[in-house]
């Protein structure tokens, strides 16, 4: 039989029109929740909350809003900025629109067919800001807040950190820690280090020792550009007689260096002295390193606040590589932001990563370690005084433990083997009652609270070790941290 002669039917005209109908919904359906972001387009991230700027829904339609979301890498949380002004998102078919040509703070941002008018029409800025051309307001995560689904709207531009966009074209990448965190678009404002380098093009010192036979001092600095300590320098200079660390060099350029409370340089009280160079030793990409391994007695400081480190309600991020089997419950393990005053000054004065014994307020799983933050006037295992469910003990070798607060809402800890694994969340929510807005300083603490040096030493009691730690202006993304994760497993602890 030919083709030709296979009878036909025809549907009625009213099923024909539902079928394409269904067909037109259902492919519309299929690229907008399957289709991922063009190649020129890119994410913009919140820098209050790590979260992306994103069509609500994940809709094609003329009218939805913009909120923020956990960053998906899907078509309608991608963005890209044309030579016309426009701000076009969902693969370049809507533009980015103030609703009704409106110019008032608290305007609805909408997605809308792209039509050349003012009101579709924004500038990037070099502080991360967006601007609308017509109305002068920028683009605000409504009243700073931080959870998903929380409106974008116009307001008055202020500097926050809920008005900051920051353009990643991809996961954040980078050969060191610190090479991640500006990939993110959290740079690093402080880096420490006795082991090894946290840029990939870092060539310089890590750490002084100080020699008892004649107190002379030797720096010790990398082998190779992004590579590990020069053990084999101290253990020449230290050879047949004794050796402390006197200052943990700042890797970031900002000059934020570490130098033990009671030097010359951080006048304080007999409580604080340098570590012991040489108690414990360690492989790290195959090299021998030494730690910065802390008894009750010993801490580090460095006042930073006109350096970079964040202050008042700015949100922040830090790190470090410590040890679960060198731990005990004095106050405090620290290493993060401080006072300057070195007293116990507020509710939120610091904000810190804790890692201990220690249980502030009862409720505490096991016999810890525990990463917490020090915010000072107490340990949070999360956003209250009571247990946290989530809470969970870090017992290896090498642990990974991070913090991360945008200042005014919200702050997340997290901790991990860093010899492998991904991180696991402990807490990610809402600040503690009290704390909000933060009040941070500025300086940088490393081995001791805030208060170390009151006449009782009270804050001063704490082990720990320190292997590695950086500080970040900005809230970084989960990706990011991730990642950062990922680099410490692969620079193999050992």
């Amino acid at each position: 039989m030919q083709p030709s002669s296979v009878p036909r039917r025809r549907l009625p005209a009213a099923v024909a029109a539902c079928v394409v109908a269904m067909l037109a919904t259902m492919l519309a359906t299929a690229l907008t929740w399957t289709m991922p972001a063009s190649a020129a387009s890119a994410p913009l991230v919140s820098a209050a909350s790590g979260r992306c700027l994103d069509v609500k829904g994940n809709v094609d339609t003329p009218g939805a809003g913009l909120d923020i979301w956990d960053c998906t890498g899907m078509a309608n949380q991608s963005f890209e900025f044309t030579a016309a002004g426009e701000l076009r998102t969902l693969n370049g078919t809507r533009c980015v629109d103030a609703y009704g040509n409106q110019t008032a703070p608290g305007t609805q941002v909408i997605i809308w067919s792209c039509n050349g008018q003012a009101n579709q029409k924004w500038r990037q800025n070099s502080d991360g800001s967006i601007t609308g051309i017509q109305s002068s307001l920028c683009l605000d995560v409504n009243q700073a807040g931080t959870a998903n689904g929380t409106a974008v709207i116009l307001w008055t531009c202020n500097g926050q950190a809920n008005q900051k966009w920051n353009t990643t074209t991809g996961p954040p990448s980078g050969t060191r820690p610190c090479d991640i965190y500006a990939s993110g678009g959290t740079p690093c404002v402080a880096a420490h280090s006795t082991v090894r380098a946290l840029y990939g093009s870092y060539n310089g010192n890590l750490y002084q020792v100080r020699r008892s036979s004649d107190n002379t001092t030797r720096n010790i600095a990398v082998l190779t550009a992004g590579g590990s300590a020069d053990a084999s320098a101290q253990d020449s200079f230290c050879a047949g007689t004794s050796c402390v660390v006197t200052v943990v060099y700042d890797q970031s350029g900002r000059g934020n260096d570490l130098w033990y409370q009671g030097s010359s340089v951080v006048p304080g009280s007999p409580q604080s002295k340098p570590a012991t160079a040489t108690s414990e030793s360690l492989t790290v990409g195959g090299n021998k390193a030494y730690s910065l391994y802390i008894n009750p007695g010993n801490s580090y400081w460095r006042d930073g606040h006109l350096t970079g480190v964040p202050t008042g309600s700015a949100p922040e991020g830090m790190y470090m590589v410590t040890s679960g089997t060198h731990v005990n419950s004095g106050c405090c393990f620290d290493y993060g932001n401080s006072e300057t005053t070195r007293k116990a000054d507020a509710a939120g004065a610091m904000d810190a990563i804790n890692f201990s014994r220690q249980c502030w307020f009862g409720g505490c799983s096991g016999t810890g370690p525990w990463v917490q933050a020090d915010l000072e006037w107490g340990l949070f295992p999360g956003g209250s005084q009571s247990w946290n469910p989530n809470q969970r003990a870090f017992t290896s070798k090498f642990v990974t433990a991070t913090l991360k607060n945008n200042g005014t809402s919200r702050f997340a800890i997290k901790g991990s083997d860093a010899q492998s694994g991904g991180l696991y969340t402990l807490y990610d929510g809402s600040l503690p009652p009290g704390y909000s807005p933060m009040k941070k300083q500025g300086a940088i603490v490393l081995g001791s609270g805030g208060d170390c040096c009151k006449p009782d030493g009270g804050a001063n009691l704490s082990a720990g070790t320190f292997y590695e730690g950086a500080m970040v202006s900005g809230y970084p993304s989960d990706a990011t941290e991730n990642a950062v994760q990922a680099n410490i497993v692969s620079a193999g602890y050992r």
